[in-house]
């Protein structure tokens, strides 16, 4: 009895520190965006609500067709506020902008047009798949 008293004492204790040590994680979101700039000031409010919530998450915002235009040079919202101001602030929270190059190509949109802090992957559907498979990210498309 004091075998099995002590196994299950063990046990116990193993999955408490393993709990601990899951909790201890960050939440960690993909962000899919595939419209225009209307819906990016969309995303980027949900995204702000989500680091006001937890500031441990890890975001990353991957745009893809007509998502990546809040990323080009001189984007603004229909208030003529530039997208690149929020981004910059995002991005001093760890949020991290991705943007299609398949897009970039297809558009004929010039690399050079990419804001900072936003950087280029091969293919947005294909990083979003990435993230979730191999990186464990969660998807959101608000």
């Amino acid at each position: 009895m004091k075998m099995v008293t002590w196994l299950f004492s063990a046990v116990l204790a193993a999955l408490v520190v393993a709990g601990q040590s899951f909790a201890a994680e960050p939440v960690k979101a993909v962000y899919h965006i595939n419209e225009g700039t209307d819906k990016a000031v969309d995303v980027l409010r949900n995204v702000r609500n989500h680091m006001n919530a937890d500031s441990t998450a890890k975001i990353i915002v991957v745009g893809h067709g007509k998502g990546i235009d809040f990323m080009l040079d001189g984007a603004e919202d229909k208030n003529k506020n530039p997208f690149n101001v929020t981004m910059e602030d995002l991005a001093t929270k760890g949020v991290e902008f991705r943007v299609c190059n398949n897009t970039l190509v297809s558009r004929k949109i010039d690399k050079s047009k990419v804001v900072s802090p936003a950087t280029i992957v091969p293919s947005g559907v294909a990083e979003i798949a990435r993230l979730q498979r191999q990186e464990g990210f969660g998807y959101v498309k608000p």
